[in-house]
């Protein structure tokens, strides 16, 4: 589920809920919106939504991934798919 961009953090919490989310995927791309990740994930976790984490985006690092708590760092769209495998348990 695709919910774009600028997304409040109730939005994303009320989404997971209503799909029931295995998995959220966060992307930054501008070093203004970076600082809104460790606020999703404290609201996905206050919520107490039992949901993986995956982060990525231009200026998001695995370093900042692991800091701020998110379960995965993917660089691109592509090595996304392996982390998200493995997130769920299916890695090949």
């Amino acid at each position: 589920v695709d919910l774009g961009k600028n997304v409040p953090a109730g939005t994303i919490v009320d989404a997971v809920r209503e799909h029931d989310a295995d998995v959220v995927g966060l992307s930054a791309l501008m070093t203004t919106t970076i600082t809104q990740i460790p606020l999703i994930l404290e609201a996905l976790e206050e919520a107490g939504l039992d949901c993986k984490t995956m982060i990525g985006g231009a200026v998001v690092t695995k370093r900042y991934a692991k800091h701020v708590g998110a379960d995965g760092y993917a660089k691109d769209a592509a090595s996304a798919v392996t982390v998200l495998e493995g997130l769920l348990g299916g890695g090949s």
